[in-house]
Order: structure tokens, then C-alpha cells, then sequence
């Protein structure tokens, strides 16, 4: 895309941090402005692509491709089709494919291996979310382990602690993403830059990934009131109901139950391993989600409607506005201002500089996109001399990045959809409600990671 060189004014920079500050103070009151998160991000857009427009900080609009200059509205290339496309084409599929009873199936296989026992079913739910965070990405983990935990909840009669439940999941996908080389984003953006091997992150990031996990899950029971049964006689009631469950009550038809369970095994082999397939690397894992979202969608073609109804289009419309939000942002330099404020916290690159950046780019991701953020920083990092750059920094960047999405529920995808799962099953979380729940696991993230950065790498 042909971008136009343009010197901004500090003036117009700063316009632009208030806005963004703005965009956020409005998310915060959501309940009380009475808007949805959709409305209030896509008037904060609309307001920074006009004035982007007006003060001439936008790209020209014009994208050769094939040999051809093609027009397109700003906005456009602005929105991160990547992440549309799986939260699109993983929604579907999800849907779809519980028409097959496999996800009732696996959860009430699930609930009978716990007893009907509610913290062992947060450990089973809490470790898979960790696993398919790993292997998959957090979107679509938080989709799939958020409807399985809807089902066996439901089963239990213990819909009071669903809040419980999806909220310590939705924070367990930002500690599961840590755990690869290619579990997220500022994971592959920063790792390359760091020239770090998948085998050496993984090895490297292991130990805290599971630290992170067991605290998490604890602390989510402790918080929540999930606890084990009682006493003889809880257990027994609940062993005597588990034992009524029938996985296969939800399987109408076993042909379709099987082609579910196939296309899901393929679904998670192909995500995981996407980018190693030629052609599929290319085109990206939001493809893949909308190849097998339209696989499963043949089976259904004479009433696909009715799973279009289905999408939450609010919260694509959330996302596509705050990409565009955030791109506007980083064309004023608002990004850039971000950066230099980070480079003065980075200093000489110590254990002080090391824990600075950690805890800076925890809080500007729990706000901002941590894909730009991972980005401008890795490039900072890049441009400094060799001795000056420690192995802690990159880490720090990479464990800020990814831990901050568990500040707010805008500064992670899957923390998003969680909040979305909650109002699904009409539970009220609100953007501060969301902080209050969330901050003393994201604290306890956030001074674990400082631990590990500062003693361990």
C-alpha cells in the first residue's frame, strides 16, 4: 500500500492519545452510557478516520496487486481480516458442528469422569483451555471450551458459577498462548526478531506456563467459590446424577456425530500446523476457519440462514472498528510516543530496565492491539546494538504482551469472547466489572512473569 510521507505535529499526536484515552473511558462506562461496545468503537473510527483524513495522516488508499493499482477505502486494509475471519469461520463451525452432539458428547464424558465434582471440572476445563491455547489459538480455545463449559454447567445445575468458570478460562487462553513459538501473534513477532528456536520457547516458557496455570486455577476456585464437594453424601448425590447423564442423548444422528468428530480432529491438526502446509501458510488459519465453517455448512445448506443468525456481529463490528481505531492511532504516532516513552523505561537494558518494559507493555497492551505494540517493539529492540539487548528484554516483551490482554477485556481477543460467552447465558459483565474480577489474576500474572524474566532468563 503507498503510504505518504508526512511529518505529525506533536499536537496532533497528543489530539489523537486523548482520543484513544477517550475511546477507552467510554468502554469503561458502557453500562452507563447505555451502548453497546460495537456502537461506541465505531464512533470513535468513524471520528479518527475523519480527522486522519482531514490533517492528511492516511494512506493513499491505492494497493498494487497482480499488476493492477486497485482502490480501496482506507478503512479496508486497516482491519485485521486475519482475526475476523477466525472469530467468523471458528463461531461457525463451532455451532455447526454441536448440531452433531460431539460437544455435549465430550462434556458429559467430562462431567462423569469429575463425579459431578465442580473444582475437578474446573481443572479439567481450565488444563484443556491451556492445551488448545497452545496448539490452536485463543479465539478459537475460548469458543470451543466456552461452549463445552455451558453444556456440562447446565447438566449440573450449577449455572452460578458459569462467571466463575469462563472467566478463569478466557485469562488461562492468554497463558496457554505463551506457551509456543506459534501460539500467538506477538509470540512469532518477537521471537523471530529474537531469533529464538520453537524449541528453545517452548522449553523457556514452559515452566511459567505451568506455575501460571495451576495459580490461576486456584485462585479462579478460591475467588469463585468453586470447591470440592463437601462431604460423603454431596458426592454420592452428585455421582447418582452424573450417573443418570447419557453422552449419547444429544447424537441424532451417528453418521453426522462421526463427520463432526472427524472435521473437528482436522480442524485443530490443520490450525495447528498451518503454518507449515504450502498454500494454507499463505493464506492464513482465518481460511482455514472459514474452509471448514464452509464444510460444515453443506450439511445445513438448505437452512444456513439460521446459522447466520447466529453470529455475533457485534463483536466482529467491535473488532473491525477498534482495528481501525488503532491503525489511525498508529499513523498520528501514537504508537510512536509509546515507544519513546518505553525507550526511556528500557534504559541501559538491566534487570530494572527488564522489569519496566514488562510491566509498560502489559498496561499499553491491556488498552491497544498487542500485535502493533509486540511489533513497534521488537523493532526498537532490533535497532539497539547487539551487546545492548539482552535475552530479558525480548522476554519481557513477549510476557507483557500476551499478560496485559488479562488487564481488560478489550487487550485480548479471547478475553472478548469470553465476555460475549457470559452475555450468551445472561451473565452481566461489564468493562470495569470485567477489571474487577480480572485484576488480582492479572496482577499475580504480571508478578510472576517479573520473577521468572528477572531470575530465569
Amino acid at each position: 500500500m503507498a503510504l505518504m510521507e508526512h511529518e505529525v505535529s506533536t499536537g496532533v499526536t497528543l489530539l489523537f492519545t486523548a482520543i484513544l484515552v477517550g475511546l477507552i473511558a467510554c468502554l469503561a462506562l458502557e453500562e452507563k452510557i447505555h451502548a453497546k461496545k460495537s456502537v461506541i468503537a465505531v464512533v470513535f473510527a468513524l471520528l479518527c478516520l475523519f480527522l486522519g483524513e482531514a490533517l492528511e495522516l492516511m494512506p493513499t488508499g491505492e494497493m498494487s496487486w497482480g499488476g493492477h493499482t486497485v482502490n480501496l477505502p482506507v478503512f479496508i486494509p486497516s482491519v485485521d481480516w486475519g482475526v475476523i475471519s477466525i472469530i467468523l469461520g471458528a463461531s461457525l463451525f463451532v455451532d455447526i458442528v454441536s448440531k452433531s452432539g460431539l460437544f455435549t458428547w465430550i462434556a458429559i464424558r467430562l462431567t462423569r469422569v469429575s463425579g459431578g465434582d465442580p473444582l475437578k471440572l474446573l481443572w479439567f476445563y481450565g488444563l484443556m483451555t491451556v492445551v488448545f491455547s497452545a496448539v490452536l489459538n485463543n479465539v478459537t480455545a475460548m469458543i470451543i471450551v466456552g461452549s463445552l463449559t455451558a453444556v456440562s454447567l447446565d447438566k449440573l445445575g450449577r449455572n452460578d458459577k458459569m462467571l466463575g468458570f469462563l472467566l478463569t478460562e478466557g485469562l488461562l487462553t492468554n497463558i496457554g498462548g505463551l506457551l509456543t513459538l506459534i501460539s500467538s501473534v506477538p509470540n512469532i513477532i518477537v521471537g523471530t526478531a529474537a531469533q529464538i528456536s520453537f524449541v528453545s520457547f517452548l522449553t523457556q516458557s514452559a515452566p511459567f506456563v505451568v506455575v501460571a496455570t495451576v495459580m490461576t486455577i486456584l485462585l479462579g476456585a478460591r475467588i469463585f467459590g468453586i470447591k470440592k464437594l463437601g462431604n460423603e453424601a454431596e458426592r454420592a448425590e452428585a455421582r447418582d446424577l452424573v450417573a443418570g447423564f447419557d453422552e449419547n442423548d444429544g447424537i441424532e444422528s451417528r453418521g453426522f456425530f462421526w463427520f463432526g468428530t472427524i472435521m473437528t480432529v482436522l480442524f485443530v491438526i490443520v490450525i495447528a500446523t498451518a503454518s507449515s502446509i504450502p498454500v494454507i501458510r499463505d493464506l492464513g488459519m482465518g481460511y482455514v476457519a472459514l474452509l471448514f465453517a464452509g464444510i460444515m455448512l453443506v450439511r445445513f445448506k438448505h437452512v444456513a440462514d439460521r446459522f447466520y443468525q447466529a453470529i455475533d456481529w457485534d463483536l466482529l463490528a467491535f473488532f473491525a472498528a477498534l482495528f481501525v481505531t488503532i491503525n489511525v492511532m498508529e499513523h498520528a504516532r501514537v504508537l510512536d510516543l509509546i515507544g519513546d516513552g518505553l525507550k526511556v523505561i528500557i534504559g541501559d537494558g538491566g534487570r530494572v530496565g527488564q522489569g519496566s518494559l514488562l510491566v509498560s507493555a502489559a498496561a499499553f497492551s491491556s488498552v491497544t492491539d498487542n500485535i502493533p505494540l509486540a511489533a513497534m517493539l521488537a523493532k526498537i529492540l532490533g535497532s539497539m546494538p547487539a551487546g545492548e539487548v539482552s535475552p530479558g528484554l525480548w522476554w519481557a516483551v513477549i510476557f507483557g504482551a500476551n499478560l496485559g490482554g488479562n488487564l481488560t477485556p478489550i487487550g485480548s481477543a479471547s478475553t472478548l469472547v469470553a465476555v460475549t460467552i457470559m452475555h450468551k447465558h445472561g451473565l452481566t459483565m461489564t468493562f470495569g466489572g470485567f477489571i474487577k474480577a480480572a485484576i488480582p489474576f492479572a496482577l499475580m500474572h504480571i508478578a510472576l512473569a517479573l520473577a521468572y524474566v528477572l531470575v530465569f532468563l
